[in-house]
């Protein structure tokens, strides 16, 4: 009766499906984590350890569900923590949400039907908070879904009472400073949100307009041209703008001091005054074909003299300033200190310059416009054109494309407006803040430069705004003398409400109801009224710091990270270090970590209307949450970042090499019992110390991808790692052995030591990214008594062996490869001359030089093994290149091994058998 002798191989055996399934297995390995409270497991694992890496959570906006952005954002962050977390670090996870501010209005308008103005600010802003909490709880279930581990039960909330008690506190500090104050100044505003905005919130887009060169008929010249002209009569300054609709707020003409002007006569009898060095493209735009110059002028020589406006009933000033620029234009500057902050400054150097503001909180003209109050401000543009022409003082017209403010919420254009609103002087800490800047580690570097001159070049920061939903700015005004009214005793009145009650209590309560009883001011009244104004939703966010990781002794202050896209430059970094320098005198993180934005295949921005936008919930659902984080960290995430359905079909594609990789080794571990059956490194085979060997380059390799933050390296290099030295290599040369010897032979157990070890370690150094698939991994795995079973995330991370650093060993096997190298080629050419057909068909012969044939004279009887063939030979060569020749090999076919050996037929119990299976069966 013939014997299966298929049955008497230790072929791999596993019950870790080759399939990931990882939509449906995701859900269930995240039930056993929030079943067995892993976080704070992970938390008490390491409280004592003397080690702490915080990382503070830029807070997402609560008003939508995730994007890839958030995705890719919270995932990085989840990598890092679950890093340190191994190395031995009490990491506790705070994550938090910003909740104030216009898109949350805008939601409780557009959702609940609700109309602001009618309801109230109470029922209006308790409409806002159930808004925040739908799209908050949307929002962590989705982080949750990613694998993303931390204190989910117990975020931070930006509308918490003691969130907003301490951002009281952080506001109460800075005004003692004498850094907060009131005043009159252009601040960014968006005419459709009706409110102020922050350098933050504005976003810049390519916009076509006219530009327009307009003729102010000078009146007055102080007796300074004299001697170029006679007469005043046909005499403009032509100034140049790209804002029509700001001219009826024109105040003044600004020169710059510096320059030198010159008066040139058009053929038509008419003088006008521009920069000399730019009369030839004044001459161009304006179609003047000859022109003749009467004379020059310096700046500063014409400060004092007087224009008409062109159509209203007013002067305007001829000043000067170092702001006037020859980039465009004429050399002079419409000025319109209600519209622009450097027309501002420049007319505070002029107390006999008004500002006036003629356009309203929505957008349109006032009165001080004259003919066209009442107009939507873009839709001035064209009556004031019309009128200018009308009156023959538009000199040129021509179109073109610029770069224009937009609001970062509603995306339509801002306008420059002046308005009373609260301000925080930067200039009262500049200087501190820079150096501050220059004290913590910026990763990318470039961040450094970037920061610091948004820092050096910024103007103070607008931090009121005109809406309902936010923490009130808490300043009470006196009714008798009008005083402004901020101190100690007042902030911790509102401090101790809003930590009682909520920001709601200000709407609530009346001045005298939030006052201590008897506070009266320094005139001796009692009666007070409140501000109307809610703070800037980066003041909110700005004070995290102080609201959240100084108050808990576990987060402590400052943090160690703070990692968002690189737009946070110039918006929550900053803040942040804003608030923190004002207060305590030092930045509140240590190091500041940046990503690039997600776009799409083409490197396009995502978004709605180009149908490009992949929703991260899908990629869940239909990949799994473990290619969302593989496509993390493979990517260089410091600049743009690329993503498409092709992406992730080879994102796959890897992950299965990985997941194969583990699943083979998991197969020859079947009977693997480490605690008894592992081999001493130094009776090891030499094959198996060399696979350690590699696996030891492999940790050292990956600690430094992660100690500096660079994921797609350290996968890179596990890829590499599986696919190259195991799959294509070690796993493939040692089958026999693990499947042909004796099931508890040194040799066998040898293997499976070293695949043990392979695999934990492998394992360990994935869990960061692969948290699904490496607790699974985990699950499936032989332990020992030092393993926490219970998840891959409380154990340690790997460490780089010194006794598997063997250079000797290293050297060698490199050699052994490099002639493999010439084999496999040679091999592959016979079987395409249809020679053999599997390679232990093949005895291969090879020539070499003295030096080479003495190498692989030493290495003889493992060269089989290596080549994967039956035979191998060597005969001394005259020439020092190596040469294989690829023979059929000798003997018979063994029913077992498969490999052909002269030593088949020997035993008369199995005759179909070579020495080594007879023996083995």
């Amino acid at each position: 009766m013939a014997v299966d002798y298929g049955n008497t191989l230790n072929l791999p055996k596993t019950d870790f499906p080759m399939r990931g399934g990882l939509p449906e297995k995701e859900p269930r390995i995240l039930e056993e984590w929030q079943k067995k409270d892993i976080y704070h497991k992970r938390l008490e694992r390491n409280r004592n350890s003397g080690k702490k890496f915080v990382l503070h959570d830029g807070p997402p906006y609560a008003n939508g569900g995730i994007h890839m952005g958030t995705a890719l954002n919270k995932v990085l962050k989840d990598i890092i923590m679950r890093y340190y977390d191994m190395k031995g670090y009490y990491t506790p996870y705070i994550p938090g949400w910003d909740t104030h501010g216009l898109p949350t209005e805008q939601k409780a308008i557009k959702e609940k039907g609700l109309n602001r103005h009618e309801v109230g600010p109470v029922v209006f802003r308790k409409a806002c908070e159930e808004i925040a909490w739908k799209y908050l709880n949307i929002q962590r279930d989705a982080f949750k879904r990613l694998g993303v581990i931390g204190d989910w039960d117990n975020p931070y909330i930006s509308f918490q009472p003691e969130f907003e008690a301490r951002q009281i506190g952080v506001f109460g500090e800075m005004a003692k400073l004498g850094c907060i104050y009131k005043g009159l100044r252009p601040v960014y505003w968006c005419p459709s949100c009706e409110t102020a905005l922050a350098e933050a919130e504005i976003e810049y887009t390519e916009e076509t307009t006219n530009s327009i060169y307009v003729k102010f008929p000078m009146t007055d010249d102080k007796g300074k041209l004299k001697g170029i002209v006679d007469t005043l009569e046909n005499l403009y300054v032509v100034i140049w703008t790209t804002t029509t609709w700001t001219l009826p707020g024109n105040m003044a003409i600004c020169l710059n001091p510096e320059f030198i002007y010159a008066v040139m006569e058009a053929d038509n009898g008419e003088r006008y005054i521009v920069a000399k060095d730019l009369v030839e493209n004044v001459a161009k735009v304006a179609g003047i074909g000859n022109y003749k110059i009467l004379g020059e002028i310096k700046g500063s020589e014409l400060e004092y003299t007087v224009c008409r406006h062109p159509f209203l009933d007013r002067d305007s000033l001829v000043i000067v300033g170092d702001h006037v620029t020859l980039d465009a234009g004429t050399g002079c500057v419409h000025t319109a200190p209600g519209h622009g902050a450097e027309d501002f400054d420049v007319c505070k150097n002029y107390p006999e310059i008004e500002t006036i503001v003629p356009v309203d909180d929505k957008g349109h003209l006032t009165q001080e416009a004259g003919p066209f109050a009442g107009m939507f401000y873009k839709k001035s543009n064209k009556a004031i054109l019309e009128l200018l022409k009308e009156k023959k003082l538009l000199l040129a017209e021509e179109l073109i494309s610029h770069q224009y403010p937009h609001c970062w919420r509603c995306k339509d254009p801002i306008i420059f407006r002046a308005t009373e609103q609260w301000f925080i002087s930067i200039n009262k800490f500049r200087d501190a803040a820079l150096k501050a800047i220059r004290e913590v580690r910026w990763i990318p570097a470039w961040g450094e430069e970037r920061i610091s001159k948004m820092v050096e070049d910024r103007g103070d920061w607008c931090i009121s705004r005109q809406r309902v939903w936010g923490v009130p700015i808490p300043i009470f005004y006196c009714n008798d003398c009008g005083k402004e009214i901020i101190d100690d005793v007042t902030i911790k009145a509102v401090q101790d409400l809003f930590a009682r009650e909520g920001s709601n209590a200000w709407f609530t309560h009346e001045a005298t109801e939030i006052l201590p009883e008897g506070y009266a001011c320094s005139c001796g009244s009692r009666s007070f009224r409140k501000e109307k104004d809610i703070m800037d939703v980066w003041f909110d966010s700005g004070s995290s710091h102080a609201a959240v990781a100084e108050p808990n002794p576990d987060l402590g202050w400052p943090v160690d990270m703070y990692l968002e896209g690189s737009d946070q430059h110039r918006g929550w970094f900053q803040s942040s270090l804003l608030t923190a320098v004002a207060t305590k005198g030092r930045a509140p993180y240590r190091q500041v970590l940046t990503h690039g934005y997600v776009v799409d295949g083409q490197g396009k921005k995502m978004s709605k209307s180009l149908g490009n936008v992949i929703d991260p919930m899908d990629v869940c659902n239909q990949y799994g949450a473990d290619i969302l984080r593989l496509w993390v960290s493979s990517s260089d995430y410091k600049t743009d970042i690329r993503i498409s359905q092709e992406g992730f079909k080879q994102l796959s594609e890897n992950y299965r090499k990985i997941r194969n990789t583990a699943r083979f080794l998991l197969g020859n571990l079947y009977d693997f019992n480490p605690s008894e059956h592992s081999v001493p490194y130094a009776e090891m085979e030499e094959l198996d110390r060399w696979a350690l060997m590699k696996l030891n380059k492999l940790v050292d390799k990956i600690e430094n991808a992660y100690a500096e933050y660079d994921f797609h390296v350290m996968l890179y290099a596990i890829h590499n790692f599986c696919t190259v030295d195991m799959s294509s290599f070690y796993l493939d040369v040692t089958k026999d052995r693990m499947y042909a010897s004796k099931a508890d032979s040194r040799e066998r157990r040898s293997g499976q030591t070293a695949m043990y070890i392979i695999l934990h370690t492998l394992t360990r150094l994935l869990a960061p990214v692969l948290a699904f698939t490496s607790e699974e991994i985990w699950q499936h795995l032989p332990h020992t008594e030092k393993d926490n079973t219970e998840s891959v995330m409380l154990n340690d991370w790997p460490e780089v062996n010194p006794q598997y650093a063997d250079k000797a060993l290293e050297e060698k096997w490199d050699r052994i490869l490099d002639v493999r190298e010439t084999v496999l080629k040679a091999l592959e050419n016979a079987r395409n001359e249809k020679l053999i057909g599997q390679s232990l068909q093949a005895k291969v012969v090879l020539k070499a030089g003295k030096t080479l044939y003495d190498f692989l004279d030493s290495v003889k009887e493992i060269l089989p093994t290596v080549f994967i063939t039956s035979q191998v030979e060597l005969e001394l060569a005259d020439k020092n290149e190596l040469e294989a020749v690829v023979k059929l090999a000798d003997g018979q076919k063994c029913e077992r091994c498969w490999i052909y050996s002269e030593t088949v037929g020997h035993s008369h119990e199995h005759p179909t058998l070579c020495e080594r299976c007879s023996q083995v069966v």
